[in-house]
């Protein structure tokens, strides 16, 4: 069986980083399944998704590592393109993706104690999103 259903975001850009562990987590209880994966996936090529500890120290580690290794100030040929300044940002959601699959067993997910589920908006402005959620199981 699979259901489908979305979560909606109003971001800051700029790196933005959401927690969305319980939004997901709701979902997946709520559903009709009790066992499966829940797939998340951001259509957008400014945003991504992945998993860390949603602590202000990893969130500011995680902001700061984008900046030393993909930083906004450096040319970009999409910027040279279009002159809308977001190369760096379609780099850096390139890097981490736009999708996440998580088991789920019992009508819970299986993150770790402390791991949760993260939205990355890396445009260079607010934006709103929606995320695709698919839930596939039994």
């Amino acid at each position: 069986m699979v259901e489908t259903g979305s979560i909606q975001l109003n971001t800051r850009g700029n790196a933005d980083i959401q927690n969305l562990t319980e939004e997901i987590a709701n979902l997946v209880s709520a559903s009709e399944l009790t066992n499966g994966t829940v797939t998340i996936f951001c259509p957008s090529a400014t945003s991504a998704l992945t998993t860390i500890e949603y602590e202000s120290g990893c969130v500011s580690d995680l902001q700061r590592l984008f900046d030393e290794i993909i930083p906004q100030n450096t040319e970009y040929a999409h910027n040279a393109k279009w002159h809308d300044g977001n190369g760096h940002s379609h780099v850096r959601a390139a890097l981490l993706g736009p999708s996440l699959t998580i088991p789920f067993v019992n009508k819970r997910l299986t993150l770790g104690t402390w791991q949760q589920v993260v939205f990355v908006d890396f445009d260079v402005r607010a934006r709103s999103r929606e995320l695709v959620l698919q839930i596939i199981g039994e």
